[in-house]
């Protein structure tokens, strides 16, 4: 399919022409949040590639630094219930422990995955000429959501019988059964949540979401205080920490709404009509290819702490040290990512591809330097970091001997997730889904267990494998990256924006339902 390049300036048309007509017309206006220095062609070759690298690497740190803290108080949302029930009883601790890793594999990280094929759809939509698509790409999500949702709820409610065929304890599968039922009426919260989070990031309003969530993270810390350890009127013991979480999903819903339809300009709304029923296959096998990317990471994780179990108590504790420490650096290698899926999406919608390339290098740039820091943290403090979670000298021991490892770990893991941003913003889900799949399942997992089970290494072992996964993903990420034609991913983005608009030229009143609602 082709597409027509040129744009016609409302203010040539139906112009009469004469000699001293101009021949090309006016630029048109430049849409919020685009770069009013150049237009929707290539920047020329001549421009100051060091220049735009400054340019980028400060656009880049203003939408990184909102999403890291919006990724920072979300992690402390899902933390917190462990947190308060820890202390109730261990067989409390363990339930929610499972039932909490239960959800993440089953519900929130799916939900994450699908979501993702808004940071392929949106930013590239927002600065094409019909900024409407950010509203209607976000319902028809909604929609793809809202099927995902019902499959998830049997299996929930239907958790205690699955997790005894498991073979867990009766009194703890019936408590971690009894946690995923009340925080399920969060859940559709929760996918509400990351749609719009995307809807905002895409319109370069970052700090949106940060604030919500700010406003919820005390309040979500008072729930969990009143509702488990409050008075004996109010006090709901276990149940209380899941209700907490779920009351909490709904508040940023609810503050989400009352922004988007109070403070910020509707340009990026579309009436909701039918039209949210259409064009689900896109959305559909990106959202898959983003759960083969992302979900697969997790239950890759989750399935190394079940390996750790095996090694005793005192291993156990350890990766649950070094887990909690590298998933805190994690988020801002995470943000840095975020940030250039929608930059680059931003820049290819704009047409400008000599840029979006150079934001992919500052992207790498960033996350480098960042992770040179955290290297220098875990290896300058590898002897007491421990001390900040656990006083056993055992496991100060073990993961001090570990650290240096979790601190090369660092320049792989900011390559890696810099990489898949960057396939989400050219829409190659599928090509991260495959990537991940392989480095974790085909090189990581099996080489980390013959490391720590065949050849004694222990949790050491287990931990080269995840660097070799991470060094996997990273390597292969970046040689895509180097290899990456931007002019054509311009192109398939100027395509699917022709898709759409065709769909709208065919689209007929009764199609659309013959009313739309404002």
């Amino acid at each position: 399919m082709t597409v027509d390049c040129e744009v016609e300036s409302p203010l040539m048309k139906n112009a009469i022409t004469s000699e001293t007509t101009p021949l090309i017309a006016p630029a048109p206006p430049r849409m919020h949040g685009s770069d009013t220095r150049a237009d929707l062609r290539l920047p020329p070759s001549g421009e100051n590639s060091l220049q735009m690298l400054k340019e980028e690497t400060l656009v880049l740190a203003r939408y990184a630094f909102p999403v890291l803290g919006t990724q920072l108080l979300e992690y402390f949302l899902i933390v917190a219930p462990v947190v308060s029930i820890g202390h109730l009883s261990t067989n409390a601790l363990a339930a929610i422990t499972l039932g909490s890793m239960t959800a993440t594999v089953s519900g929130f990280g799916i939900i994450q995955g699908l979501t993702c094929a808004l940071d392929t759809l949106l930013p590239s939509a927002w600065t094409s000429t019909k900024p409407q698509l950010v509203g209607l790409w976000s319902q028809r999500m909604c929609v793809v959501v809202a099927a995902f949702l019902i499959p998830t709820f049997v299996v929930w409610f239907n958790a205690e019988a699955i997790l005894l065929a498991l073979r867990q304890e009766p009194e703890i599968a019936y408590l971690a059964a009894l946690y995923l039922k009340w925080v399920s009426l969060g859940l559709p919260a929760y996918g509400f949540n990351n749609i719009i989070r995307r809807y905002f990031q895409a319109q370069n309003l970052f700090s949106i979401p940060t604030r919500v969530v700010m406003i919820v993270t005390p309040i979500n810390a008072l729930l969990n205080y009143v509702l488990v350890w409050g008075p004996e009127p109010i006090r709901l013991g276990f149940i209380g920490a899941p209700l907490a979480t779920a009351i909490s999903f709904n508040l940023i819903s609810i503050l989400s709404i009352i922004y988007g339809i109070f403070f910020i300009p509707r340009t990026a709304w579309h009436p909701i009509s039918m039209k949210i029923f259409t064009g689900l296959g896109v959305l559909t096998r990106l959202g898959m290819s983003g759960v083969g990317q992302l979900a697969s990471e997790y239950w890759a994780w989750e399935g190394v702490a079940f390996g750790a179990s095996l090694l005793g108590p005192v291993a156990l504790a350890s990766q649950s040290v070094l887990l909690s420490s590298t998933m805190i650096t994690f988020q801002a290698f995470f943000s840095i990512a975020v940030a250039a899926s929608v930059r680059i999406g931003n820049l290819l919608g704009e047409r400008k591809a000599r840029r979006a390339g150079i934001a992919t290098a500052t992207s790498y740039i960033c996350a480098f330097f960042f992770a040179l820091f955290t290297c220098t943290m875990f290896t300058v403090f590898r002897k007491s970091w421990a001390h900040i979670f656990n006083d056993d000298p055992e496991v100060v021991s073990e993961v001090a001997a570990i650290l240096p490892l979790c601190a090369l770990f660092q320049m792989f893991d900011c390559m890696a997730t810099v990489s898949g941003g960057i396939l989400r913003a050219r829409g190659r889900q599928l090509t991260g889904a495959v990537l991940t799949f392989s480095a974790y399942y085909i090189v990581g997992i099996p080489v980390g267990m013959l490391l720590a089970f065949k050849y004694h290494m222990r949790l050491y072992g287990i931990w080269i494998g995840l660097a070799l996964s991470l060094l996997y993903c990273g390597v292969f990420g970046i040689w895509l990256a180097v290899r990456t034609d931007w002019q054509h991913e311009v192109d398939k983005v100027q395509n699917r924006l022709e898709e759409e608009r065709e769909r709208d030229r065919k689209a007929t009143p009764i199609e659309e339902g013959e009313r739309e609602i404002e």
